[in-house]
């Protein structure tokens, strides 16, 4: 006897997120088929060496200082990865890529964000096919803010507002 596939659950182009790891909430991602690894906009990065471990620790700010999900405050990561990762535009970068969580439709999922400048992109965050095929999520590009919709119906939550429009994706 075989056993039932699990239902595939739709996401829009666009997600509000959470990063509960990351004390993040509610962030503009795009969702993006054409990427494998997840990716998250972010500066001041530096890596420093723990004195009492002599291991190297990576320091961030994520996100924007002005962006309405951050408090600015600066992250550290002690297990973190270093890899090249081939940009939309095709260029190859050596990337800082951390391990988190996001939430989407209630659940957690963790899963790898690569560390990049996103400042000039319209969203912060942006959903590779690697969080897409472990979440069996599809995409409808007609849609906006599936999950969170959701979860807001199930929880009472308040859907934030949409973010300012004007940038490129």
């Amino acid at each position: 006897m075989t056993s039932p596939k699990k239902r595939k659950r739709t996401l829009g182009r666009r997600e509000l997120i959470d990063l509960p790891a990351l004390a993040l909430r509610g962030v503009e991602a795009k969702v993006d088929t054409g990427a494998y690894t997840s990716a998250i906009h972010c500066q001041d990065v530096h890596l420093a060496t723990d004195l009492l471990t002599g291991q190297p620790v990576l320091h961030v700010r994520l996100l924007d200082p002005a962006h309405p999900a951050t408090d600015g405050r600066q992250l550290t990561f002690r297990e973190f990865d270093q890899r090249d990762i081939r940009s939309s535009n095709g260029e190859v970068q050596a990337r800082y890529v951390i391990r988190t969580v996001v939430r989407l439709f209630g659940k957690n999922f963790e899963t790898e964000f690569s560390l990049a400048d996103r400042s000039d992109l319209r969203y912060p965050v942006l959903l590779g096919r690697a969080l897409l095929r472990q979440g069996r999520f599809v995409v409808d590009v007609a849609r906006r803010d599936v999950s969170y919709k959701a979860e807001c119906r199930a929880t009472g939550r308040r859907h934030p507002a949409t973010p300012e429009e004007g940038k490129p994706v």
